[in-house]
C-alpha cells in the first residue's frame, strides 16, 4: 500500500465529509494524439500496478492504485490561540474563520499542507481511464455536487469540469482523457 496527496476545493472537502462524494475525475496528463485508437484501455498488471496503455506508451495512475490511500490536502491554517495544543489546525472548508486585515494569520494553500495537518484519509476502490464525457448521472452524483443550476446531474458535472479545466485547455469540449479514481474514507 502507498499513500498520496490530493487536492480537493472546499466544497468537495465538505462533499466528502457528507459522503456524498465518493469518485473524483483528474485529467490525464498525457493525452495520446486522436489517431490512438485504444488509448485508455486497460493493458495489464505489474509489480502490483493497473497500467494503461496509450498506444504506445504505457501509463501508471499517478494517483494510486486500488488498496493505496490518499490523503486529502485543503486550504488550512495553524491554530494558534493560547491554550490549544500545538500542531491543532483550522480547516476553511468547515471551520470558515476570517482573519482580519490587521491579522498575521492567514490560509495556507492546500498544495503547503503537511500530512500530519491532514484530517480525511481516503481508500482507492477503483482506477479506470475514461474520456471525460463518458460520465453518466450515476457517477456525476457520485462526485459530490451540490450546486450548479443545471438539469441533470451530469450537466452539473459539465458545469463545474469546465470552471476548473477550461483555462487550462481541457474543458468539456475537448472532451480529455481523465483518471476516474473511486474511493472510500477511512475512519
Amino acid at each position: 500500500m502507498k499513500e498520496h496527496p490530493i487536492l480537493f476545493s472546499g466544497p468537495m472537502v465538505r462533499a466528502i465529509l457528507d459522503g456524498r462524494k465518493t469518485m473524483t475525475r483528474r485529467v490525464c496528463k498525457y493525452q495520446p494524439s486522436v489517431s490512438v485508437r485504444k488509448a485508455g484501455s486497460m493493458w495489464g498488471i505489474k509489480g502490483g500496478d493497473a497500467l494503461w496503455h496509450f498506444g504506445h506508451k504505457i501509463v501508471s495512475c499517478p494517483y494510486g492504485q486500488p488498496g493505496d490511500r490518499l490523503w486529502v490536502r485543503e486550504t488550512w491554517m495553524p491554530f494558534t490561540e493560547q491554550g490549544c495544543p500545538v500542531g491543532a489546525t483550522i480547516y476553511r472548508a468547515t471551520d470558515h474563520p476570517e482573519p482580519d486585515g490587521d491579522s498575521p494569520l492567514r490560509w495556507n494553500p492546500p498544495i503547503f499542507m503537511p500530512k500530519s495537518a491532514s484530517r480525511i484519509t481516503l481508500e482507492i476502490t477503483a482506477v479506470r481511464v475514461e474520456r471525460v464525457q463518458d460520465i453518466g448521472d450515476e457517477d456525476a452524483e457520485a462526485e459530490g455536487l451540490s450546486w450548479c443550476n443545471a438539469a441533470s446531474p451530469r450537466d452539473k458535472f459539465q458545469c463545474l469540469w469546465n470552471s476548473l479545466n477550461a483555462k487550462r485547455g481541457y474543458g468539456w469540449d475537448a472532451n480529455p482523457r481523465v483518471w476516474v479514481v473511486t474511493f472510500k474514507r477511512l475512519p
